[in-house]
């Protein structure tokens, strides 16, 4: 029963990286293919390669933070882990399906904190291994709204009285942050799932310790590149145009900014939510010109989505603990 369990986690974990991929493929391409630097299907397959090989140049810190710090491996089912992995996989489906920018990341850590508390209570929960990868989320759009407004001030100000030829410049230019961006977001995000498949690993007694197998990182780079190929579409739109009109500009600036972002948290071992960043960027850039610029009505609704995104997966995750192990 457990090897079959194994097998359905495994399988599961996959689709939802694949889910990731699609949902944050949105974040890696839409500037780009907002302001015209690169048709839809040639910025997808640059952002699919860059996602598949940035776990192999990066490392795996994410993936021992995923894995380690939200509760001991040794000490849970594999049922908690279906159940917290199932949570955040229809979390994703119901965002993307309303097209609304979410967290997979929130949901992830929801579904788990649901999932184990609704098992043991909050006693098995590793209350400094969640505030680590709280700060990490909730500091991450902060910082890309900060930074987003510095490069984007920065920037208007080197070429301050350049011709309209400079848009030229920031078109090919993308073809580089676009890259950056995404070997960011394969670091990052492909290494929630290799956590979990770790962990899942480690709980079947398959592993003695927590060491990311090199077939894992392989699957998961794979499974992220592509579902950010297939694109989510509805996502594109939004953070493509709903905000402001995206000119070259300011594709480049939130680009740039979010790769700073993504790239050092994930050296640094901190899962964030690439959505967040480069929705936050995006903002940050239009604000640097003028405060009015941006559709603040849509901002709301998309900040709503990010707030319920942890209590609605924990739930979600809690009654689906419920079925599986009163029915499995």
């Amino acid at each position: 029963m457990d090897q079959k369990l194994l097998y359905v986690l495994i399988t599961l974990a996959i689709i939802f990286d694949l889910s990731n991929g699609i949902i944050n493929s949105s974040n890696l391409v839409a500037t780009m293919i907002s302001s015209r630097a690169m048709s839809p299907k040639s910025a997808l397959f640059l952002a699919s390669i860059a996602n598949f090989v940035a776990p192999f140049i990066f490392g795996v810190s994410v993936a021992k933070t995923i894995g380690e710090d939200i509760v001991d491996p040794k000490t849970i089912t594999l049922k908690i882990i279906l159940a917290a992995l199932l949570g955040a996989t229809i979390w994703n489906l119901i965002t993307w399906y309303f097209g609304i920018p979410s967290s997979s990341s929130h949901a992830l850590v929801g579904g788990f904190l649901g999932s184990v508390i609704i098992k043991y209570g909050f006693d098995m929960i590793k209350t400094e291994g969640i505030i680590k990868i709280l700060i990490f989320l909730m500091i991450s759009p902060i910082l890309g709204l900060i930074f987003g407004y510095l490069f984007m001030r920065i920037i208007l100000l080197l070429s301050k009285g350049a011709s309209p030829r400079i848009n030229i410049f920031f078109k090919k230019i993308q073809i580089v942050t676009t890259t950056a961006l995404s070997l960011s977001h394969g670091t990052n995000d492909a290494q929630k799932t290799m956590g979990i498949i770790t962990m899942a690993l480690v709980t079947a007694k398959q592993l003695q310790e927590f060491i990311v197998p090199g077939w894992v990182i392989f699957i998961s780079a794979l499974a992220i590149s592509l579902g950010t190929f297939f694109g989510g579409w509805k996502l594109i739109k939004t953070l493509g145009g709903k905000f402001y009109k995206i000119r070259p500009v300011h594709s480049f600036a939130a680009q740039l900014s979010s790769s700073f972002i993504i790239l050092g948290a994930a050296l640094l071992g901190g899962p964030v939510s690439t959505t967040h960043v480069v929705s936050s960027s995006i903002l940050g850039v239009g604000s640097a010109e003028r405060l009015s610029k941006v559709r603040w009505g849509v901002v709301k609704n998309i900040a709503m989505a990010w707030i319920i995104t942890i209590p609605f997966s924990s739930l979600i995750a809690a009654g689906l603990y419920y079925i599986i192990n009163n029915y499995l």
